[in-house]
């Protein structure tokens, strides 16, 4: 009904391209207007002033001849002041602003190595965006913001890159590892000096206790018994030891089977054989 009264409705956000005999007239804002079209008025189309996006995969190589994937993520808007070029000197914005985000790409990512595009994506971003803005500023269009959002190589180079990743964090643990057990060995070491350290003077310690012991037991021994000799109290007391040794064998019932001469004329020869032994061992 509007239309045949001659009303349209701009929705808000959006112009209207007026024509009058199919020549552009003026840019229709947002709300209600009259339009006569028995005198040859239109509406030749409408324009929206949001924000869109636009995404774009290229494909391009970089300098050390990977071959990767660049996800380009482009926001535009058309301007208001500029809208009859917008709508008039541009068939298909969407190809041309993926074309000149081809031709960035392409001629930024070959000069950089695969890690160089990773780390420069900022870089490569504001060069595609400087170019955009350049070249669509003429046909009425705003570049808000350009975004590399993925560099994504072969399956085959991300496998080994994952690859040398792992291998070089595998020879970290490798050397880690190393350290450690270095380190342990270490510890176990001194704590085995030390052990033996301690065990010695324990032994130490009893043998001088032992030597104490005996002195001891011989001087009162001599003291209460007259007549006797130091001699004579060793021995005694090498007999008295024997004796023990050989109660000590026929208790334990993980001992082996010893033989050994046995009766008063064998005690007699071992404590000679002491005797002559330590004898040896004080002239030599």
């Amino acid at each position: 009904m509007g239309q045949a009264l001659g009303l349209i409705q701009v929705d808000q956000s959006t112009v209207a391209i007026k024509e009058s005999f199919g020549k552009f007239d003026e840019v229709l804002e947002p709300g209600c207007h009259f339009l006569p079209w028995c005198i040859g008025k239109q509406i030749a189309g409408y324009l929206s002033l949001r924000v869109q996006q636009l995404d774009v995969r290229c494909e391009t190589k970089t300098k050390d001849n990977v071959f990767v994937n660049v996800v380009a993520s482009v926001q535009y808007r058309a301007l208001a002041d500029k809208a009859s070029d917008a709508f008039y000197k541009l068939s298909n914005t969407r190809e041309q602003i993926q074309s000149y985000v081809f031709d960035v790409i392409r001629a930024s990512v070959p000069k950089m190595n695969l890690d160089d595009a990773f780390e420069q994506k900022n870089e490569i971003a504001k060069a595609v965006e400087d170019e955009l803005e350049k070249a669509m500023s003429m046909y009425g269009y705003e570049i808000v913001q350009t975004l590399i959002v993925d560099i994504e190589p072969d399956e085959h180079v991300k496998r080994a890159m994952n690859e040398i990743n792992a291998a070089a964090r595998l020879r970290v643990a490798a050397n880690e590892k190393a350290e450690a057990e270095k380190i342990l060995q270490i510890k176990r070491a001194e704590g085995d000096a030390e052990s033996k350290y301690l065990a010695g003077l324990g032994i130490a310690r009893q043998r001088q206790a032992i030597v104490d012991g005996l002195r001891d037991s011989v001087l009162a021994f001599s003291e209460n018994v007259p007549g006797t000799s130091a001699k004579d109290v060793m021995d005694m007391v090498l007999v008295t030891q024997y004796f023990d040794t050989m109660k000590e064998i026929g208790a334990s019932s993980k001992s082996s089977s010893v033989f050994i001469p046995h009766g008063p004329g064998a005690v007699k020869d071992i404590a000679a054989q002491i005797r002559d032994g330590q004898l040896q061992a004080k002239f030599v």
